[in-house]
């Protein structure tokens, strides 16, 4: 039985500040279906339009979708003569599947694998195909199928039938938050295999390098067949919107300023800051981070005909990259978003664990990345000991440093000298140390860091954690070898303070305002700008580069188009907020409460020359 389980949404707690838990965007104009029975009669209605023996509706789905809930509601709400559930009927068996899925999943290796270049169809079978369209067949009426891969099952069957329209498809959807959720409950499986109660952090990982990445390509390959989306993160009420309308609203969502639906999650480290600053909800130990800008994990909510309709942040990257992230970076990066923040809390927590991010070469020769995580802390808030551990003592020697991470990790009573190795840096509100790949590094207690990284998400090399336990008890891996391996030894207390700490210039300045350049370091792609402020900013995205936005100082400011093309966007201190590349011009100013008063803006984007 695990240990853990819990669910993480704020609820009936009210906030210091303004904090929008659950911010959403509005698409006018648009019908949306809410519930089983609404949703059932929709497609009635669209089934009576066409003729034929057969009809065939088909509900392709996400990793984790609950496929039985599907087919309880609609077999009989539609009228169904027959029902095909494919991971049951069209799948390879679950040896076959594992060993598909060996090569990607790093052996043993509790946390990595290798970004997986399966497809759906891989996990297919021709034959169990033949025989589940032979047993479609024989019952004349409504064929349903359900199921990640069942587009593909019914469009081969009606290229065997000649290819006549007779087909209704619906995407059912789910962010990979509510996956993990739901993993984390013994609730669902892998793809094609039924390991329900697999250690939770197994299940994330095959989700993560397979998984998402088979569904996604589908996913991206299909948006404009799509008659009808389904937001099924809550079970028993799923809320449906036509395809055009899912078209239309992530073209709506490029045209202006937006906020990514954030989560919170506990940790061993994890601190109070957030849960007081934001109003979280009592009952977690603590509130370790927070991922406020990071598709491939947030939701998008869009409010549609009054239903809150909740998708992954990942939708909008894949169906508009070039619109959100701009034709440059778009260019560079494919449809992968560039730019990841989120919150790490030690406030009355501990340090982070200590680690390093590997280099651009050991990420692709190992994981299949094409880039990797460099990243900064730029502190939010922090405790007067608050202090963040970055690059190594001039006098470090490597041998005598990774001997003592190997001692203290087989030995618990005996803890890593880091004060003999790692070089340590007073920190201070506002303060910014950059921390470009093959730096060791982590933040201490008593922190509010605002982390900035380039967005490789879970490559790092966890390599001593102050011997302590995870919320489940276990020790947490450790990669002292890796680490090893990516380690850039140059980089000593005097380079890093030279070069990674406040490497603060004065840019620019007009009435009521002045930028500052905070980094990041020459090698890494992201640019920060910190403006401050108490009259009106221009910014520019001059449709080159995705900006993301946090607001480090005040307690209120807008963002407007000076055009009047978007609506005026209102984010509150802490907030991050996505300007895709497509808005080009817009301005901050301070409103509200902190009219009148000295605000500030961290701005993140990606170099582009």
């Amino acid at each position: 039985m695990r240990t853990i389980s819990i669910v993480l949404q704020p609820e009936n707690k009210m906030p210091l500040g303004n904090y929008d838990l659950a911010p959403s965007i509005r698409l006018d104009g648009m019908p949306c279906w809410g519930g089983w029975e609404a949703v059932a009669t929709e497609l009635r209605v669209r089934l009576s339009q066409i003729d034929g023996a057969n009809v065939y509706v088909s509900v392709e789905c996400y990793a984790g979708v609950h496929a039985v809930e599907i087919i309880s509601a609609l077999a009989p709400g539609i009228a169904a003569t027959h029902v095909v559930d494919t991971e049951r009927t069209c799948f390879k068996s679950e040896a076959e599947i594992d060993a598909l899925c060996a090569p990607d999943l790093g052996g043993d290796d509790p946390i990595f694998g290798r970004l997986t270049r399966l497809v759906i169809a891989d996990f297919l079978d021709a034959t169990k195909m033949r025989t589940a369209q032979a047993e479609a067949r024989r019952h004349a009426g409504i064929v349903l199928l359900v199921g990640p891969g069942a587009s593909l099952v019914v469009d081969d069957w009606l290229s065997e039938e000649g290819g006549r329209p007779r087909v209704v498809h619906v995407y059912a959807d789910m962010p990979r938050w509510e996956g993990q959720l739901r993993q984390r409950r013994d609730e669902v499986a892998n793809l094609g295999v039924r390991n329900h109660t697999l250690k939770a952090s197994l299940q994330y990982k095959r989700a993560f390098f397979i998984d998402w990445r088979v569904c996604d390509k589908l996913k991206r390959a299909q948006f404009g067949a799509w008659d009808y989306y389904v937001d099924t993160v809550v079970p028993g009420h799923p809320k449906m919107i036509s395809g055009a309308a899912f078209a239309e609203a992530m073209k709506h969502a490029t045209t202006r300023p937006f906020r990514f639906t954030p989560f919170f999650d506990p940790g061993p480290w994890g601190g109070q800051w957030m849960r007081e600053q934001f109003g979280l909800a009592d009952g977690p130990p603590n509130y370790a981070w927070c991922f406020d800008c990071v598709p491939e994990e947030n939701s998008l909510v869009f409010d549609v005909d009054g239903h809150s309709v909740e998708m992954p942040g990942m939708n909008l990257v894949l169906h508009e990259p070039e619109r959100l992230m701009g034709a440059p970076v778009f260019g560079r990066m494919g449809a992968e978003f560039p730019i990841r923040t989120d919150f790490l809390d030690t406030m009355g927590g501990g340090n982070l664990s200590f680690q390093v991010h590997p280099t651009v070469d050991f990420a692709w020769e190992h994981f299949g990345l094409r880039y990797t995580q460099d990243e900064s802390y730029y502190l939010l808030d922090a405790g007067d000991d608050a202090v963040v551990y970055l690059g190594l003592k001039e006098d470090a020697d490597p041998k005598a440093m990774m001997d003592d991470l190997r001692v203290a990790q087989a030995n618990p009573d005996r803890p890593f000298p880091d004060e003999r190795h790692v070089a340590r840096f007073p920190a201070k509100k506002h303060d910014h140390f950059l921390i470009p790949a093959g730096t060791v590094h982590c933040s201490g207690a008593n922190s509010m860091v605002l982390e900035i990284s380039h967005t490789p998400y879970i490559f790092t090399f966890k390599m001593w954690d102050w011997g302590r336990l995870g919320l489940d008890g276990l020790p947490r891996p450790i990669n002292v070898d890796r680490g090893e391996q990516v380690i850039d030894w140059r980089r000593r207390e005097s380079w890093v303070r030279d070069n990674l700490v406040n490497q603060i210039e004065p840019v620019a300045e007009g009435e009521g305002w002045r930028e500052e350049r905070t980094g990041l370091y020459a090698s890494e792609m992201l640019e920060t700008r910190r403006h401050w402020f108490t009259g009106v900013v221009p910014h520019d995205t001059q449709q080159v580069s995705v900006h993301v936005m946090n607001l480090v100082e005040g307690a209120e400011a807008v963002i407007e188009s000076p055009t009047g093309a978007f609506e005026p966007f209102t984010m509150h201190y802490a907030e991050t907020v996505c300007i895709p590349a497509a808005v080009g011009a817009y301005t901050v100013r301070p409103t509200g409460a902190a009219a009148g008063r000295e605000c500030a803006t961290l701005r993140v984007s990606v170099r582009v020359s």
